[in-house]
């Protein structure tokens, strides 16, 4: 039986480190542009202690999206000792295109796939390069549309890379700004007869009525601003309370269409989104099938690295295959999970056996 299987990973964390002090001297507003009462050292550990966040990563000025999808591509390809020229398909999530530093447009024309397929150097027509829009979840999705061309019979070999610059796009009043970061992960996914190993199954939903905008555009806290510059903006709570109810649900259709026994899934890479957020969202899933939850079955880098949309999964794929992550690892026959939820807001999870 035909399936696709991940023969190599990569990634590309940018070398710029944001301390949660470099925040210290913010100016924090609320959404009606009032100040806050509380002082900013006050604000900064309560965001550390809901988010886990202590740093992010943020891109050099002279790197977009693209370079860093590029970089973490070449990474990828190099892994599988792959030949960039035999490649079928490039697919890029992204959400913002190209911002450049001091900027207010996202680019994306050309597409940043045909961009990476550019600077990859491929003269192979065939190898078609397209992006997805798909909020954080949109790596995880590119990934299953991968398995499905290759299923299809019309791809044998895909790039599927996950990148953002998402700290060209906060706004610097919101304090939720402290949650963003830059990144990229990629991962080559090729043909297999193998039923051994490979992707065993996936399920994606789409909630699309109130929770439509809980993550959306919007002007500045602060009033004096620009209000026609725009800047991502979500409503936290409400997230937070989609999130636990629903990712568990979406993450048990997954397991129980792949057969896979509840005991038997080995690691769960989510999105790195919140701490607290992702540990809820463990628990409840494993209290479905009334368990508790399994020492170190999930593994974190939102702490050093923050939150960089579609790269968090691809980026914590690869440090924990490259053995980057104390404590975690992944042997042949593990059966892991690749789980996301985000605008849209959309959710995700495949079943994948190494």
């Amino acid at each position: 039986m035909i399936s696709s299987k991940i023969t190599g990973t990569g990634t590309f964390i940018p070398s710029q480190k944001i301390e949660n002090s470099d925040f210290l001297n913010h100016d924090f507003l609320n959404a009606d542009g009032s100040t806050f009462s509380a002082e900013n050292n006050v604000i900064v550990e309560k965001f550390k202690g809901i988010t886990g966040i202590e740093s992010r990563r943020y891109a050099s000025d002279e790197y977009t999206t693209s370079d860093l999808a590029f970089f973490a591509a070449q990474n990828a390809i190099n892994d599988a000792n792959l030949n960039a020229e035999e490649l079928d398909y490039i697919i890029i999530a992204h959400n913002f295109g190209d911002v450049k530093p001091g900027t207010i447009q996202g680019d994306t024309l050309p597409s940043l796939a045909t961009r990476v397929k550019y600077k990859l150097g491929i003269e192979n027509p065939n190898c078609v390069a397209y992006d997805i829009l798909f909020g954080c979840p949109g790596w995880v999705q590119g990934v299953i549309q991968a398995q499905a061309f290759i299923k299809a019979g019309i791809a044998k070999k895909c790039l599927v890379i996950g990148a953002e610059t998402l700290s060209r796009v906060v706004d610097k009043y919101d304090r939720d700004s402290m949650i963003y970061s830059d990144g990229a992960g990629a991962c080559i996914v090729e043909k297999t007869e193998d039923s051994e190993s490979g992707i065993l199954s996936h399920a994606t939903q789409t909630f699309a009525k109130e929770e439509a905008y809980f993550l959306h555009y919007g002007g500045s806290f602060n009033k004096s601003e620009d209000q026609n510059v725009r800047y991502i903006k979500m409503f936290g709570r409400k997230i937070y309370e989609f999130a636990i109810s629903n990712v568990p649900k979406a993450m048990q259709l997954a397991l129980d269409k792949s057969g896979v026994e509840i005991d038997d899934l080995k690691k769960i890479f989510i999105h790195q989104a919140n701490e607290k957020m992702d540990e809820a969202i463990i628990k409840r899933f494993y209290r479905l099938y009334k368990k508790p939850v399994p020492k170190a079955i999930m593994p974190m880098s939102i702490h050093k690295l923050g939150n960089s949309s579609v790269a968090t999964v691809p980026t914590l794929l690869d440090l924990v295959l490259k053995g980057k992550i104390e404590g975690q690892e992944v042997n042949k026959g593990d059966v892991i999970m690749l789980a996301s939820v985000g605008a849209g807001m959309n959710i995700n999870a495949i079943i994948y056996k190494y």
